[in-house]
């Protein structure tokens, strides 16, 4: 061991070095603090250099090596090994360049997504990527979960925003494409492959990453539907009329508009009453600040009179765009009653989602029939969210809403995670909704690039 700690600090120096009862608690546990580990050292690299020279120690040492990045996810994914290195970017966190011309942002791993999104705008580029975790989550880590968030609906996922990439693998071998091109059909795509593998196949250190005209005018409603062809009907309506310029569609039931209303506002001063199925939140970018917001207002009276909406709310100022936006996002005292509870993030098509509603429900009512359960999710991309609480939770409770949630997800052909990575918690029910060939194929995949299993073991793929 002591060899091994030299090695290690002759690599990264005495500072950047920590050991065992050294490691801070953010490093070792995630943030639904029901995973942990117990490392023996964690790592702060500066360079792709110190990176391939600790996992090339790693390999040769047969050690796991775990990236930690803002310990934002839920799967347990980023949880360091037992005995193991953890390994955190977070000196790597240069935005290195942005080229106006080309629209791509040159960054490294450890940069928080909030920072790289600033740097953007600074330069009047936008990075579409946005989620809730956007002031703790790092460039690394969203393209490690291959994340997406509430704009996939226009811009699409992390992995459609990455066009080039640095990465370490196992055995401490540097591969690097930073390119800017927008098209490669050179042979096999390893950066894809990469992207969303959760830190099992290799390390990100670097990133090239697509930009967008940063938009100047924001429309921004919540509209309530009592019907869930009325939403899916709004919104092909509203991707027809607004010319490509909705960016976000969240979709809310009832009974998750309720608790997340009432724990922020007076019962009387909800933007729109309760008493609808739904509500949606929309919200459109462009750059015409008169015809977009003529547009969006045209659009909504349509579909007011069309009798697709039954009521609706538009935001007239910031303070009301964000007041909106709270209720989607702000979730912390609205979910607070339930704790514990277990959350989920499941995909499907559009038109199966009731029908996993109402299989979902009618599977955790037959196990605890006063069970409460809150669905919302960006919808517009097939993505589905709940929180279950049955007042009390162990091992065995959690498997057993586990298994309600995902019976009904494999019964509509859908995916045991849509955005958030498969981590510990999930690899278990892969089986569910992959088959027993792709497994193997992912298996293939994983002893090639990393035959020793030394990056993220017991991550992603089933034991």
């Amino acid at each position: 061991m002591s060899n091994l700690k030299a090695e290690l600090v002759a690599i990264v120096g005495e500072k950047y070095l920590f050991e065992n009862s050294a490691i801070e608690e953010k490093y070792r546990l995630d943030i639904t603090k029901k995973y942990s580990g117990n490392p023996t050292f964690l790592l702060k690299p500066v360079s792709t250099e110190q990176v391939a020279a600790i996992l090339a120690c790693a390999n040769k040492h047969e050690l796991a090596v775990t990236v930690i990045g803002g310990q934002t996810g839920t799967c347990g994914a980023a949880v360091p090994a037992n005995g193991g290195l953890g390994l955190s970017l977070e000196r790597m966190n240069q935005v290195l360049e942005i080229d106006q011309d080309a629209m791509t942002m040159t960054v490294e791993a450890g940069c928080i997504l909030q920072l790289a999104s600033e740097a953007a705008e600074e330069h009047q580029l936008l990075l579409p990527l946005d989620l809730g975790a956007r002031g703790s989550a790092t460039i690394g880590g969203v393209i490690g979960t291959n994340a997406g968030g509430n704009r996939v609906l226009r811009w699409g996922m992390m992995r459609d925003m990455v066009l080039g990439l640095e990465a370490v693998l196992a055995d401490g071998t540097v591969v690097s494409s930073l390119t800017k091109m927008l098209k490669d059909n050179a042979g096999y795509n390893w950066k894809q492959l990469l992207i969303g593998s959760e830190g099992t196949l290799g390390i990100v250190t670097k990133a090239v990453v697509r930009l967008r005209p940063l938009p100047t005018t924001t429309q921004t409603a919540l509209l309530a539907m009592d019907d869930f062809d009325n939403c899916m009907a709004v919104l092909r309506e509203l991707g027809r009329t607004l010319s490509g310029r909705l960016s976000s569609f969240e979709l809310m039931w009832e009974d998750f508009y309720r608790r997340m209303s009432e724990s922020q506002v007076d019962a009387g001063a909800k933007p729109l009453p309760l008493g609808h199925t739904y509500y949606a939140l929309i919200e459109a970018m462009g750059g015409d600040e008169h015809a977009d917001a003529e547009q969006f207002e045209r659009v909504l009276t349509h579909l007011l009179e069309m009798g697709l909406v039954a009521d609706a709310v538009l935001a007239q100022s910031e303070r009301e765009r964000q007041a909106l936006w709270n209720i989607r996002e702000e979730m912390q005292h609205g979910i607070a009653p339930m704790r514990p509870f277990r959350s989920y993030d499941v995909s499907m098509g559009q038109a199966d989602m009731p029908s996993f509603v109402a299989a979902a429900r009618a599977n955790l009512i037959a196990h605890y029939p006063n069970v409460e359960v809150i669905f919302y999710g960006h919808v517009g991309d097939g993505n589905l969210h709940a929180v279950v609480s049955v007042g009390e939770l162990n091992d065995q409770i959690a498997h057993t809403l586990d298994m309600a949630i995902y019976e009904a997800v494999a019964d509509v052909g859908g995916s045991i995670s849509a955005e958030h990575g498969v981590g510990l918690s999930r690899a278990p029910y892969l089986t569910m909704t992959r088959s027993q060939e792709e497994i193997a194929l992912m298996r293939t995949i994983k002893s090639a690039l990393d035959p020793k299993n030394i990056l993220n073991p017991g991550k992603l793929i089933p034991s």
